[in-house]
């Protein structure tokens, strides 16, 4: 008896979409900093309120662009849009004279990703079932995380040979325009069971009363986990700190994504056969991990090797959380799920990048990790002592 899983063409596409986007945001993504420290000298402390700043407006955004694909019962269309937007304004990194500038441009990238994501995320559970939903989106994010590090290598490969980092912000946005069309020309909306000829308000306290008790109980844990999970830019200036070359810091991302590309799609699958909340326990506690040996490690052999941790962690959790999330609300509220949160990760990263930065620059690099592994620590105790979201198993 055969046991392979089908995936749905729709999460091929939208993995692909992932993919092209991807590439170009972390080819900016990976020098981004360093352009920030290096050309506009900036301090380390505004780079974590310009990371935090983007994205907690992403994530505010995700509430309602969500709450709209409920409502409007079609995903399809504001996915294209916020995809869109991004590529749109990465001109503005090109010509940015001043971290305001920057700022701008994040924060429009950001928006479009806010406008995206929740609809695409209910797109992706809205295509699959609870058989393979987990599958499904450990594929997803596994072709997401590919272009995820294909960015920065091409960064990589860009610095060495002498290029700026304003022509590296040029060139990436070739293939933010191949992810909107890809989306555009290859998405199919499905039809869905549930659709109503009377279209409600997804946001009425009704409405989110009937999320249920297992999925705010999972929210308030990933609120908690994230109030320390800082801007992936720490993770460059540490390796910056123990004197890995400039020219290699793209490298970080790089390694970091491969190890989630490679993680993400079987972890995924495995999700589908075992318990998905002791896979996202598992997930955290290595992040805890990873933030304590971040905090400690003096040379580049352990940052790399804390890195590679990283992606795995990444593959570990994020896509299972997305599968737990779509398992557990009704089927005309998924976007609305997915929106808050997302909403509730966005409030803790601002707070989370903000004190990063402040704690480096004011007391110590060390503390700054130590304080985010403290968090992952309370974020996992409160996951394993949630038991309403063992619904399902």
């Amino acid at each position: 008896m055969s046991t392979r899983i089908e995936v749905p063409r729709n999460v091929w596409i939208l993995g692909l979409t992932s993919l092209f986007n991807d590439t170009s945001s972390e080819m900016i993504h990976a020098v981004l900093p360093l352009f920030l420290v290096s050309t506009l000298s900036v301090d380390v402390a505004l780079v974590g309120l310009i990371e935090g700043t983007a994205e907690a407006t992403a994530s505010i955004l995700k509430i309602f662009s969500g709450a709209i694909s409920d409502y409007w019962q079609r995903r399809k269309e504001l996915a294209v849009f916020g995809y869109g937007l991004s590529t749109v304004v990465k001109p503005l990194f090109v010509i940015a004279s001043s971290p305001l500038w920057v700022l701008l441009a994040r924060v429009g990238d950001r928006i479009g990703k806010g406008i995206r994501v929740a609809p695409r995320d209910a797109l992706v559970a809205d295509s699959t079932d609870a058989s393979n939903r987990g599958t499904a989106y450990g594929l997803r994010q596994s072709l997401d995380t590919i272009g995820a590090f294909l960015g920065p290598l091409v960064a990589f490969g860009l610095l060495s040979t002498g290029q700026s980092f304003r022509f590296i912000f040029a060139v990436a946005l070739i293939p933010g325009v191949l992810a909107v069309a890809c989306l555009a020309i290859g998405v199919r909306e499905p039809r869905q069971p549930y659709l109503a000829s009377k279209r409600a308000n997804p946001l009425n306290i009704e409405a989110l009363k009937s999320l249920g008790s297992a999925y705010w109980g999972l929210a308030i844990a990933a609120l908690l986990f994230n109030l320390g999970n800082s801007s992936e830019a720490f993770l460059q200036l540490k390796a910056k700190q123990v004197m890995i070359p400039d020219a290699h810091i793209p490298l970080v991302l790089v390694i970091m994504n491969l190890s989630y590309a490679l993680s993400a799609y079987p972890i995924g699958a495995l999700s589908d056969r075992v318990n998905r909340r002791t896979l996202l326990i598992l997930g955290w506690g290595l992040n805890a991990l990873i933030y304590l040996g971040l905090a400690f490690s003096q040379s580049p052999w352990q940052v790399w090797l804390l890195i590679t941790s990283y992606g795995l962690y990444l593959g570990m959790t994020q896509g299972v959380l997305l599968a737990m999330v779509a398992d557990r609300v009704p089927e005309h509220l998924r976007g609305t799920a997915f929106g808050f949160l997302n909403l509730l990760i966005g409030i803790a990263l601002l707070p989370a990048s903000l004190l990063a930065g402040w704690l480096w620059q004011t007391v110590s690099p060390e503390v700054a990790f130590l304080v985010g592994s403290g968090f992952a620590v309370a974020g996992m105790i409160l996951l394993s002592l949630k038991r309403q979201v063992d619904i399902g198993i």
